[in-house]
């Protein structure tokens, strides 16, 4: 599981990066522009997630050994 939380992790920064070069910042808002928007904060969303699981996971190891 802690390899398959890195790919995810990787996966979601190569999406973000890939969808902000997608963004227009003068109408950031308008068009595609808006849906980049979404898959930058989906991005930051599936990071932030795999983050909770990986200290999730140390907790559950380190309550296991006493």
């Amino acid at each position: 599981m802690k390899i398959f939380s890195y790919v995810v992790i990787v996966l979601a920064l190569a999406l973000i990066i890939f969808n902000f070069s997608k963004v227009n910042f003068d109408s950031p808002f308008e068009g595609n522009s808006s849906v980049a928007l979404i898959g930058v904060v989906c991005g930051f969303c599936a990071i932030f997630l795999m983050v909770i699981f990986r200290l999730s996971k140390m907790v559950e190891e380190k309550t296991k050994d006493k």
